[in-house]
């Protein structure tokens, strides 16, 4: 189900988008796909631009979004590697909206890592992209993981032992997101979206997971970065082929390593 406040500002935006010639088509992605946005959840939109009108499309992006409604707040979205993104925060009928726009050229929206829900298209710019390529969500690869796992483990061992205990739960964080995360998503046949719904999909692992927290102190620290270890090891176990190779000589040095820091 879509939540009716949801469900009512994105009418509002469709019409408004449509209003645009430049504006060939627009479709909604991530748990609207789904159909289990809640009241929490983001209105992802993909917006399809004529090509030959695209740049000056981008260039007045946020002019178009002001329009969509009451906007407090948007930026542009090349801290996650999508310039062509455009995250923006509206008051609606006293509610918060958090919605992302990608404004992509027709002509490329067959480059896509999920199928969305067309909500409305001029001359079949969305059929027939669709229907060109299978969608393709990026996973991770198994080697870059365990190329890089150990030595992540040793700079955590580094920033613990020196007491630089912020950035070391930091970094534990960041584990959690890359490795962890996406792993464990995998193992239970999910994409690999790094810790998201964990809580809803795999209750199960939430104990092991707690154990990943670190509190500011180096036994904590510690006690967590054994924890990500365990976990790691047991995924690589029940994920990676023989044809990943595996660093135990780093595997080893590091963790005997780690067991001597206080």
């Amino acid at each position: 189900m879509i939540p009716v406040k949801h469900a009512t500002f994105l009418n509002k935006i469709s019409n408004i988008l449509k209003t645009d010639d430049r504006i060939v088509g627009l479709a909604v992605g991530g748990s609207y796909i789904t159909q289990d946005m809640d009241a929490y959840s983001d209105i992802d939109l993909v917006v399809a631009v004529d090509p030959l009108l695209y740049d000056q499309v981008m260039a007045s992006r946020m002019t178009i979004v002001g329009r969509c409604g009451r906007l407090l707040s948007a930026f542009t979205g090349e801290h996650v590697g999508e310039p062509r993104l455009i995250i923006a925060l509206y008051q609606e009928d006293n509610a918060l909206f958090h919605v992302d726009y990608k404004f992509v050229s027709a002509d490329q929206l067959g480059k896509r890592i999920e199928n969305p829900v067309v909500i409305w298209a001029r001359n079949h710019c969305f059929t027939d992209a669709l229907n060109e390529a299978v969608c393709d969500f990026p996973m991770p690869s198994y080697q870059w993981i365990e190329d890089r796992f150990w030595i992540w483990v040793h700079y955590a061992a580094l920033k613990i032992g020196r007491g630089e205990f912020f950035e070391t739960i930091e970094f534990i964080s960041f584990l959690r997101q890359t490795v962890i995360g996406p792993l464990l998503q995998i193992e239970n046949g999910y994409l690999p979206k790094g810790v998201r719904k964990i809580e809803f999909n795999m209750p199960e692992i939430i104990p092991e997971l707690k154990k990943t927290i670190a509190s500011h102190d180096a036994a904590a620290c510690v006690k967590a970065m054994e924890s990500i270890i365990d976990l790691y090891l047991m995924l690589r176990d029940s994920l990676f082929g023989p044809e990943i190779n595996r660093k135990t000589d780093a595997e080893k040095a590091v963790c005997q390593y780690l067991q001597t820091i206080h």
